[in-house]
């Protein structure tokens, strides 16, 4: 009799410890990462899901005018780059809009439109000059924070979408204004 009381008991822990470790490591949450270039450990993540957008707005280093390029969570877990904004030509900026975008001025920026670049990941450098990096997201973009607060300046990133483990947002920092 005691030995069926402790079998029961051995197999309610052990179905216990697998349900803790399942909710624990199996990834669930589909997240913009971003992931240290050097440790490969999460510095910060942002929860999304299939078809949100999220845009990165820098400062140019020379012209120091805002430069927009905003994306979409493609269900691949991909990004892709579907607006580019700025507001002077210049050094690394376009002239023009290549086949199949749509080039537009509007409020006195200039809109490539229809970019259609796809990425599976991208490595972001934190500005340390002219460091005013900052994520929007939302469904009216409602939703801003500048990279400074969850990121260290100068340094490289990687970033892309991933799905993450219970453990994993526990250790990395979650993205909130």
């Amino acid at each position: 009799m005691k030995r069926k009381k402790y079998m029961n008991t051995l197999i309610i822990i052990i179905v216990f410890l697998v349900i803790i470790l399942t909710v624990l490591f199996i990834p669930f949450r589909k997240s913009l990462v971003f992931y240290e270039r050097n440790t490969g450990q999460i510095a910060a993540y942002l929860p999304v899901k299939e078809g949100d957008t999220f845009q990165i707005i820098f400062t140019h280093s020379i012209h120091l005018t805002d430069v927009i390029e905003k994306y979409r969570v493609l269900p691949d877990d991909t990004m892709e780059e579907y607006e580019f904004v700025f507001e002077e030509f210049g050094i690394g900026m376009p002239s023009n809009a290549e086949t199949g975008q749509t080039f537009e001025y509007k409020d006195g920026k200039y809109h490539i439109k229809d970019v259609g670049n796809v990425f599976p990941s991208m490595m972001i450098r934190n500005g340390k000059t002219v460091s005013k990096h900052r994520l929007v997201w939302g469904e009216n973009e409602e939703h801003i924070v500048k990279f400074n607060d969850y990121l260290k300046p100068g340094e490289i990133y990687k970033v892309q979408v991933d799905h993450l483990s219970l453990w994993q947002s526990v250790k990395g920092v979650e993205i909130r204004d």
